[in-house]
């Protein structure tokens, strides 16, 4: 008796364990590809608002290279990449590059303070309803998306940069 309902439930586990495998295949494999974001798609245009209330239109930086990096105040690793970013913005912006640093849906106050407290000096986009968040798909922040001069997406970074990889792609996207 003491063998059979070990059986059972030994099966019934086996059973739940398969079932769980054939549904992660299933839904891996069937999952929607359409409209996700790629590197050599053409980045899509929007409109946003800097914190001094000037507009900002992607296709108005046809000709530049635009580092496009999603972030959020509350967000470490993107803390630690903003003061490199800002370096090789000294470098770079009379080069052709632009960087438009897209704030993910927190108040002015907040993201005001995070940019006095770290002296930064490129465009601080407000992205409030997280349209563009969404619009290019991001799921982790940081995310970093390479633009060059044609609007043609050329990289697609999550997670934290170093300041020699900022550099290296900044270098990527300057206008030949």
């Amino acid at each position: 008796m003491k063998k059979k309902k070990r059986l059972m439930m030994r099966s019934v586990i086996l059973a739940i364990m398969l079932l769980a495998i054939v549904y992660t295949l299933y839904a891996n494999f069937t999952k929607e590809t359409r409209g996700q974001m790629a590197v050599g798609d053409k980045a899509p245009d929007f409109n946003l608002i800097d914190m001094n209330g000037n507009k900002h239109k992607l296709s108005d930086y046809k000709g530049k290279g635009v580092f496009l990096n999603f972030w959020g105040t509350w967000c470490k690793p993107c803390e630690r990449e903003m003061p490199y970013m800002n370096n090789q913005y000294q470098v770079y912006k009379d080069q052709g590059v632009e960087i438009l640093a897209v704030n993910v849906g927190e108040p002015e106050f907040a993201i005001n303070k995070f940019v006095q407290k770290h002296g930064l000096d490129f465009s601080i986009l407000k992205d409030t309803n997280k349209d563009v968040l969404n619009l290019y798909k991001i799921k982790p922040l940081p995310t970093t998306i390479l633009i060059d001069s044609e609007g043609i997406m050329t990289a697609i970074e999550s997670g934290e940069l170093s300041e020699a990889k900022i550099k290296g792609m900044m270098e990527s996207i300057k206008p030949r």
